[in-house]
């Protein structure tokens, strides 16, 4: 739909030509015309000078912006990114000066855009556009936004912020709102006299205005994509530290600098370590990291350039709440927001297609640097758990390559999906290993000194890696970039000949549903696999459908050690069983990957249940802490899976038991002093999963911390608490639950009052889940508290939250990010394994989703689908296995 805006015309002459340039004069388009658009290259903006004043309380602004740009081709339309805002004038006039002409604005609200029309046709060369406008805040986190939050003395409280990748910075300046097009930003805030207002760059100054305003004026940027400009303004504090010399700082609502030192100390490490591995030095003068009270159901934290966003649940150490996972994640979410500081922020990619450049890179720095502090927290055993999720992905047919193609807004909110992040991590991995981590350092280095300041695509990284020395690098990495899938290496029969094992490996494809299909017609890639039966690792690159292995040594031939190559193996029944019995003696993250690799043969129907199960039950349980928890996390999944068969459930509960109940009570149910971090994280695990499993002692000590909690908010220890409340809120009656949400109510500090709703929504009762459920459509809770409610009831029952946001789908979308309402979906159908669930999510994608649009309704379709076939073989053969293996 569009509307006009009839603003005032003046005479002109017939083509507008800018004093400084004479008619002919077309000056060189610097943004890369082959790339998608979904505006007219007209023209190109240099420089926005943007002044904005929010009314909170109404939620509501006013802003001007004056832009420099280059008309770059004749023209009497001026076309913008612009959505929710409304236009009170619009005039051009040339650079140099000169007369204004004024222009009409017509706004188109299903293309999001504005278009200024001018009465003459525009010559090519150097403008400034001025626009007044106004906009609204909204309370979900696009655009500007408002969180409201308890004060420490249980007051109302509201701070705005801004979030704009990747289509949202529309929302608050109208611009060419595309990451091509970079420009350098004046941002001017008019915010009450007694708040902090925030930006990418320092204040500049600061003056007192009339009716109890500031006005803040902020440095220019550095030239950058409109997606990485930012704004917050609020009752705020802010702590700061040296680091080398640039200061980084937390800024936090006031009352929480406490809870901010363990992300401050984070940033003041981190950087000075990205200053040296990428060999260009942050640039901006100061680095904050803003936290904001809430959440989002799809994003912790954004990495706007030089003023970093985080929700404090992931910035914030509050020992109220703060699991030693929520503490470590304070420096992964540090880490991964500041690598992007380089990669997305200095170096961008041109378009969304390639928006792995900077979310794969980023997550593959977090893991990277999270094991070079912390070689303790058990890093390689999360690069590992990265794969296996982008696997779980990417083994489906509705898949998508590393470089995806996106051409509308939806798909570009789409594209940060599992694929972006954990392929695109994985693939980093196993580069970095075939190139060797010098070479792969300083061919990031290459590539950040070459395009600092400007946008690239995926080929240019590979340029620069391959001249620094990675031979061959460029083909290993287009075939895992540009194509998607698994390759699937079969191990043939091995021989041991002179010391050495002789083996010979077939490439196919590994595809969780359509594994017929691509038995017939693989994909082909050019893998990197490296092989060790007892000796030195031997490596290969194949090429064809086959390929011979020499391997030193001649004992259980192990493909893949050190997990960093991105794909599934399949062995001989013989070698998985050497395998299994040498397991106990391999490291961690190697057990880890033939556990996982094992059962996902075994799921999917590749091998039988029998040797993904004896990998997973040679874990011994003195082993690796990180190791048991993972492992721990695949007998729940596969009890899970046993719905329906109590006694083979059952059998799984006394294994669990039986094997890992005395290690719970060696660790205990308090934390200690000095314990090693993954022994902290351990214990929740095992608590959780034997509580889910009704163990009387963890069933008799949650009650007794229960009743004590009632009283006492700190009788359960902080980094428990949510561990112990989860077990309780899980079997909890009307009574227990009653006692939850009084206190949920009760409760000032955000991060706990949060978790505290959503425990309300774990209940395995129904109908108290569907208390849950009219809960959620309250003001009680928060606008942003409310959408964690149902998908936490969607993880104990599916359908009944799925069938709850259809039947109030108008209310549930005004809970969710615009960015991601298709996506909510997925997640509500993610614990599902019912088929008759299909109909009724593609009723949704075909009643609200164009049908370019409906890739992650389609991906939770083809997971349900897949795993509903494979249900009755896995339960009938895990059930045989139990019964020979007995817990006893």
């Amino acid at each position: 739909m569009k509307f006009a805006v009839a603003l005032l015309a003046s005479a002109a002459l017939a083509t507008l030509v800018p004093a400084s340039l004479p008619a002919q004069a077309h000056p060189a388009d610097t943004v890369d015309a082959s790339l998608p658009t979904q505006l007219p290259r007209t023209a190109i903006p240099h420089h926005y000078a943007l002044t904005v004043t929010p009314h909170a309380e109404r939620l509501t602004f006013d802003g001007t912006v004056s832009i420099d740009l280059e008309v770059i081709k004749p023209t009497r339309d001026l076309v913008l990114n612009a959505a929710d805002l409304k236009f009170a004038s619009v005039s051009l006039r040339p650079a140099t000066g000169g007369a204004a002409i004024v222009g009409r604005a017509t706004v188109d609200a299903d293309s999001q855009t504005a278009t200024f029309t001018f009465s003459k046709t525009l010559a090519p060369g150097a403008y400034r556009l001025d626009l007044a406008y106004s906009g609204k805040i909204n309370t979900q986190a696009n655009g500007l936004f408002a969180l409201d939050y308890k004060t420490k003395a249980g007051k109302d409280g509201r701070s705005l912020f801004t979030q704009f990748e990747a289509a949202d910075a529309r929302r608050f300046i109208p611009s060419w709102d595309e990451p091509d097009y970079k420009a350098t930003f004046d941002l001017t805030a008019r915010v009450p006299s007694n708040e902090m207002a925030v930006s990418n760059m320092p204040a500049a100054s600061s003056r007192n205005l009339s009716g109890g305003l500031k006005e803040v004026r902020f440095q220019t940027t550095p030239i950058m994509s409109s997606y990485l400009l930012f704004f917050a303004s609020g009752d705020f504090g802010r702590i700061k530290k040296a680091a080398g010399d640039r200061e980084v700082g937390i800024v936090m609502s006031r009352g929480n600098e406490s809870k901010a030192q363990l992300a401050l100390d984070a940033e003041a490490q981190i950087l000075p370590y990205y200053n040296e591995y990428f060999g260009t030095p942050y640039p901006l003068p100061k680095l904050d990291n803003v936290a904001g009270p809430g959440q989002s159901q799809f994003f912790g934290a954004m990495e706007n350039w030089g003023a970093i966003f985080t929700f404090e649940y992931a910035l914030l150490n509050d020992p109220a709440i703060t699991t030693e996972n929520g503490r470590q994640e304070i420096f992964a979410t540090e880490a991964h927001e500041m690598a992007h500081q380089w990669f997305g922020d200095l170096v961008t990619m041109a378009w969304w297609d390639d928006l792995w450049l900077n979310e794969g890179f980023a997550s593959w720095m977090e893991n990277k640097t999270t094991g070079h502090f912390h070689p303790d927290w058990g890093a390689e055993i999360e690069r590992v758990g990265s794969r296996e999720a982008a696997m779980g992905l990417d083994s489906l047919n509705s898949t998508h390559p590393v470089v995806q193609e996106v051409r509308t807004v939806e798909q570009a909110n789409q594209a940060f999906d599992t694929i972006a992040y954990q392929k695109g991590e994985s693939v980093i991995s196993m580069l970095e290993d075939f190139a060797g981590p010098n070479v792969w350092r300083d061919g990031i280095r290459r590539y950040i000194a070459a395009h600092k300041y400007q946008n690239t695509r995926t080929t240019d990284l590979w340029s620069a890696v391959e001249a620094a020395g990675a031979k061959g690098l460029t083909t290993v990495a287009t075939d895992f970039t540009t194509q998607p899938g698994i390759p699937l290496i079969t191990v043939g029969q091995s021989q041991c000949r002179n010391g050495n094992t002789l083996v010979t490996l077939t490439q196919g494809q590994f595809s969780a549903d359509r594994s017929r299909e691509v038995a017939a017609n693989p994909r082909s890639w050019h893998v990197p696999v490296k092989a060790s039966a007892g000796g030195a690792t031997a490596q290969i690159l194949t090429n064809g459908r086959t390929a011979q292995l020499t391997v030193p040594g001649c004992g259980p031939l192990l493909i893949n050690p050190g997990q960093y190559g991105y794909y599934r193996t399949l062995y001989t029944p013989q070698q998985a069983q050497a395998l299994a019995a040498g397991l106990p003696r391999l490291p961690d993250m190697d057990q880890y990957g033939l556990i996982s690799n094992g059962l996902a043969l075994s799921l999917t129907g590749y091998q039988p249940m029998q040797p993904g199960l004896d990998l997973l039950n040679a874990v011994p349980a003195n082993g690796s802490a990180k190791v048991i928890q993972r492992t721990v996390g695949r007998w729940d999944d596969l009890y899970d899976r046993l719905e329906g068969n109590s006694a083979a459930q059952a059998a799984i509960a006394a294994r669990i038991v039986r094997n890992y109940g005395p290690r719970l009570r060696a660790l205990g149910f308090t934390p200690r002093a000095g314990e090693p971090a993954v022994d902290a994280l351990l214990r929740p695990t095992l608590i959780g999963t034997l509580g889910k499993y009704r163990d009387p002692a963890v069933l008799a000590e949650g009650t007794r911390l229960f009743a004590a909690w009632k009283t006492n908010p700190e009788a359960i220890p902080g980094s428990l608490k949510s561990t112990w409340l989860s077990v309780i809120a899980r079997n909890a009656n009307a009574a227990t639950w009653d006692a939850i949400h009084e206190r949920a109510k009760a409760t000032t500090g955000t991060v706990e009052r949060t978790s505290l709703y959503q425990l309300l929504g774990r209940t395995k009762d129904e109908a108290l889940a569907s208390r849950a459920l009219d809960l959620a459509l309250t003001n009680e809770p928060g606008k942003t508290v409310s959408s964690g409610i149902i998908t936490a009831v969607a993880g104990q029952h599916p359908r009944l939250a799925i069938d709850f946001v259809l039947s109030h789908l108008a209310q549930v979308n005004e809970l969710i990010d615009i960015s991601g309402r298709s996506r909510f979906m997925q997640r509500l159908a993610g614990a599902s394994r019912d088929p008759s669930l299909i109909p009724v999510l593609e009723g949704y994608a075909s009643a609200n989703l164009a049908a370019t649009d409906r890739k992650p309704i389609q991906q939770a379709i083809d997971r349900i689908r897949y795993e509903s076939t494979q249900a009755l073989r896995i339960q009938t053969e895990t059930a045989a296995w139990l019964a020979a293996h007995p817990a006893g």
